[in-house]
């Protein structure tokens, strides 16, 4: 199933706020792989946390699961069949591809899928929760309660792996960093217009923490150690291991 380009910011009208709606979904593929540098390179890093980590009949929860893509990848890379995979989204529009997509590739019997919102989940032992590029469309003040309610939802030694865009607290340093990333749109095909158009609908609606922010959010929920795996510049990937 090859995704479709995405080319939702070409037109000149004035771009509405971004939502997870189905024109979002037939390009959301797209949009990752050309929006997210190293993705497929730290889905990768996850599921090696992951194997070493866990253990057999342990869940492992996609959190804004979106199209399905990562518990896809999950799968494949953790092929032995020792675990449960759970994908939760809000938006019924990506739990419909998600759940077409485990169909097409057979693992749709490996794989459920939930329309949910993911402050209201009830896993209790869950082994992981993957929270990719996730918790920055929450509100900043629904942040501590929700990872708190996670931490709360783990097994001990359960791991929760937050992957976010981030802003670096010196403002000279985030500016460049803004460049840089501006620069690598560019590289994946996106033009000036685009990219404008995309941070303006993306305004308000997506709102990064600071690294040391990031930290301090599971930290407060409870995890004693906190480790960052991945960073490029204004993207970071950090995990955080619950007390056995």
């Amino acid at each position: 199933m090859s995704p479709r380009t995405d080319r939702l910011y070409r037109v000149n009208s004035a771009p509405e706020d971004f939502a997870f709606n189905e024109r979002v979904v037939e390009v959301f593929d797209d949009m990752l792989d050309r929006s997210i540098p190293f993705y497929q390179e730290v889905i990768k890093a996850t599921a090696q946390l992951l194997a070493q980590h866990l253990t057999h009949g342990d869940t492992i929860c996609d959190l804004g699961c979106s199209t399905g893509t990562a518990l896809l990848e999950f799968a494949r890379l953790l092929r032995d069949g020792r675990y449960r995979f759970i994908g939760i989204d809000n938006s019924q529009a990506m739990i419909d591809k998600a759940r077409l997509k485990a169909e097409l590739y057979s693992q749709d019997k490996s794989i459920s899928y939930r329309h949910q919102d993911i402050s209201r989940l009830d896993l209790p032992e869950t082994g992981a929760f993957i929270l990719n590029y996730t918790l920055q469309f929450i509100r900043p003040l629904q942040r501590p309660p929700l990872v708190k309610h996670l931490y709360e939802n783990l097994k001990p030694g359960g791991l929760l792996v937050l992957s976010e865009k981030t802003i670096c607290e010196d403002k000279r340093l985030n500016r460049r960093f803004i460049d840089m990333y501006h620069r690598f749109k560019l590289e994946r095909g996106y033009s000036e217009l685009e990219i404008a158009r995309k941070r303006e609908a993306l305004e308000n609606v997506l709102v990064p923490f600071s690294v040391e922010e990031n930290r301090a959010l599971l930290a407060n929920a409870g995890f004693e150690t906190v480790s960052s795996f991945f960073q490029w510049f204004n993207f970071s990937s950090f995990v955080a291991i619950k007390p056995a």
